[in-house]
């Protein structure tokens, strides 16, 4: 049997997330099964992975800072948190969105976690100076952006880390546009999530094109990791 053609780019398709506002409650139903996705299929662990490296590779009485850039309902400062409590690390996260309503959503969501900061900003031109973070993340924000603003994103992702950047995103492949319609018509409640989660995919990009721009952003050293259960990758690149 033939092998099946690779999945094109659905470049300019707009996700409902990133068009004009909708109701507050159903943006935070979707902010709600994002986290609890992130959860089950191992979102958070793929970014956690690299933080876990990278900050235990750091001196043990330093205050880590870490920037969260296109944060959402901020459940991955909560993991930072959250394992940094565990080890005895001691962190400050900031964890950026453009959008107030998501802020809000975030800032409600992490009351108990006084380490977390919230920042009203562009992943396009970070409000922060050069190296000013110790490390920067960054979780599904990739696909959202056509190709010349993804080299600017990972350029600024780069430049405001003095150790390291980690960028977790979806693969466009055609097994993980299956495996997500599955999950959002079986596991999320929101009709943003059902209809935003396959394109996701379809927007992504594959491990090729995101090492091709990262090489466009100058990063030649940066890695491109393919994570089980193969629906994410990520980006990354560590100052030794």
């Amino acid at each position: 049997m033939p092998f099946l053609p690779p999945l094109a780019r659905a470049a300019g398709a707009l996700e409902i997330i990133d068009g004009p506002p909708v109701p507050f409650a159903d943006l935070a139903c979707c902010m709600t099964d994002i986290a609890r996705v992130n959860g089950w299929f191992f979102g958070r662990m793929v970014t956690m992975i690299h933080v876990k490296r990278m900050v235990s590779a750091l001196p043990a009485d330093r205050v880590v800072t870490v920037l969260d850039v296109g944060t959402g309902g901020a459940d991955i400062p909560r993991a930072v948190v959250r394992w940094a409590r565990r080890a005895g690390r001691r962190v400050r996260v900031f964890a950026l969105d453009r959008d107030p309503a998501t802020l809000r959503i975030a800032a409600e969501a992490t009351r108990t976690y006084p380490e977390i900061t919230f920042v009203r900003g562009d992943a396009l031109a970070l409000p922060i100076r050069p190296g000013a973070a110790d490390l920067t993340i960054s979780a599904m924000t990739l696909h959202h952006l056509e190709p010349d603003a993804a080299v600017r994103y990972l350029a600024e992702m780069d430049a405001a880390a003095r150790v390291g950047f980690v960028v977790n995103d979806l693969v466009r492949t055609r097994l993980a546009h299956a495996v997500v319609w599955l999950i959002t018509r079986f596991v999320t409640r929101s009709a943003i999530s059902r209809h935003d989660g396959p394109l996701s995919v379809l927007r992504s990009y594959t491990p090729p094109e995101v090492t091709a721009l990262c090489e466009k952003a100058g990063l030649l050293d940066a890695s491109v990791v393919y994570h089980w259960p193969y629906l994410r990758l990520c980006a990354v690149r560590e100052r030794r």
